[in-house]
């Protein structure tokens, strides 16, 4: 077999059975491979941050890597914000970046680009195959490194004759990793804290914000008088009625140096110490007081649920200790058409088991707050702050879990980065509700710049800032690329709508005028 089928084949060995892609000539043989090699699943995405944006959300739904497909260093490239938002969430992903063929690099054609420099700064693993022969050891390398854990992008650059060239047999399957406990000595120096009386606040991302982790952290906290929270964005946040609630840190820094000012102890679980997102004059970068003690419990990575369930244990905490979010689902709203409004009424028909990918940036009101007593739930959130990874997200998160329910919380100027989205999401007939708030405007820039005090905004920097004249007519995007899609200018309407996106499969977009 040539060197593309025995790459596809080393992939489905390892379990990895999606590629989403955007190929050209130079992966013209990996395309033609899919017809001979059963099993692998292509998904078409018309840019490339649609590509690496779904990659990242379906990882984080089907706790495996997907494939990506780029063609040479610009597809790449056209991909790096949402592989940026990966990175930063830890996302198993195996990109596969097409290359010109090794003997026609030297010409230095129009295509030609340093690819290795590109994918570089986003990829925790990064090799050039260099022979067709070494192409399925260096394809199962991939996958074990996109693994971890914790986990990774790992980057595997594919020259054109490494596809046509004969590579022989595939690598075999790939043992399913595991998590290192934590070590007993950590343990043992953190009973202590606990023990020690003084204000302990523990900051938690990863495996530890699904709902074994935060029940164990509840267990913990009320056993301990400890503060829990979860950072400000996590990969995939398990909430709603019979799970433990948990407080997200706040985003700006002197909310944050507010909360942390008593703290005696910070102990991080699969996290690092929380920071300014932004630089503010006179306001801090670093959170943490001088005074306060930080630690470790579980490294990225590290089994952060077994270390959390080991020190309950250790410090006697009750079994059935953890606090659990009763069922509280509000009635449909009445009354303007507002951000709160909106939230209050998706919380009202929220189904069980849905999945919310979540760009609604100013616009999601008191949306976590309505939907804290919904039916248990995941909720996607931007990890890395390179916007335009809400639609895409949705669609990987779609192909997962195709018997869930995908809502997608869209800002209307963050939509606009990969609103080829749509398009792969009617193709693929996916079962996704978009609502988009359309507000006309960058809100958040509005905000910052109120917040850096620059006073009022004035004409030429409102241009920079709004994207009205002429305004954006989502409807008619989403009709156009082959979804349903219905203007709202009503909380009635909303209603209406939303309750039907529920009971019905999708896709289809509400695009609610503010």
């Amino acid at each position: 077999m040539n060197g593309a089928e025995t790459l596809l084949r080393t992939l489905l060995n390892s379990g990895v059975d999606t590629c989403f892609a955007n190929p050209g000539t130079s992966e013209m043989h990996f395309v033609a491979a899919l017809d001979r090699v059963p099993g692998m699943r292509p998904v078409l995405g018309l840019f490339e941050g649609v590509v690496a944006g779904a990659a990242d959300g379906y990882a984080r739904m089907a706790d495996k890597p997907a494939a990506t497909l780029f063609h040479l260093g610009p597809g790449l490239g056209n991909g790096l914000s949402q592989l940026h938002n990966a990175m930063k969430a830890r996302t198993p992903i195996v990109n596969v970046v097409g290359e010109h063929a090794t003997w026609h690099r030297q010409y230095d054609t129009p295509l030609a680009s340093d690819v290795a420099a590109y994918a570089r700064p986003v990829s925790g693993w990064l090799r050039t195959c260099a022979s067709s022969r070494l192409l399925a050891a260096d394809t199962r390398a991939a996958v074990d490194a996109a693994y971890g854990p914790p986990g990774q992008i790992a980057s595997l650059i594919l020259p054109a004759d490494c596809s046509w060239n004969e590579a022989g047999e595939p690598a075999p399957a790939l043992e399913a990793p595991r998590r290192a406990p934590v070590d007993a000595t950590v343990l043992d120096h953190l009973e202590k804290v606990l023990r020690s009386g003084e204000p302990v606040v523990v900051l938690m991302n990863g495996a530890a914000v699904r709902a074994d982790g935060l029940e164990a952290a509840s267990r913990l906290a009320n056993a301990t008088g400890a503060q829990v929270f979860a950072d400000t964005f996590t990969p995939r946040l398990q909430r709603g009625a019979g799970r433990s609630p948990v407080e997200r840190f706040p985003r700006y820094p002197d909310q944050g140096q507010a909360l942390l000012r008593e703290a005696g102890h910070l102990i991080l679980v699969e996290t690092v110490p929380p920071v300014g997102f932004f630089a503010y004059p006179e306001q801090p970068s670093w959170l943490t007081p001088d005074s306060c003690h930080i630690h470790t419990l579980a490294a990225p990575g590290e089994d952060s649920i077994g270390a959390l369930q080991q020190l309950c244990d250790r410090l006697g905490a009750a079994a059935d200790g953890a606090t659990v979010q009763e069922s509280s689902v509000p009635q449909p709203a009445s009354g303007a058409l507002t951000p709160q409004t909106v939230g209050q009424s998706i919380a009202a028909h929220l189904p069980e088991g849905a999945i919310i990918s979540d760009e609604a940036v100013t616009s999601r009101g008191g949306l976590p707050e309505a939907t804290a007593g919904c039916p248990p739930h995941d909720w996607l959130s931007l990890t890395g702050g390179a916007l335009g990874g809400g639609l895409p997200m949705g669609i990987g998160a779609a192909v997962a879990c195709p018997d869930r329910k995908v809502v997608c919380l869209q800002a209307d100027g963050a939509g606009m980065y990969n609103v080829q989205s749509l398009w792969t999401m009617a193709r693929e007939r996916l079962d996704i509700t978009i609502v988009v708030y359309a507000n006309r405007s960058y809100r958040i820039l509005h905000n910052e710049f109120d917040r850096l005090g620059l006073g009022e905004v004035g004409a030429s920097a409102r241009a920079l800032m709004d994207i009205g004249n002429p305004d954006l007519d989502w409807t008619s995007l989403a009709r156009g690329m082959g979804l349903e899609a219905h203007r709202i200018e009503s909380i009635d309407a909303f209603n209406t709508r939303f309750a039907a996106a529920m009971r019905e499969p999708g896709p289809r977009l509400l695009e609610v005028v503010l």
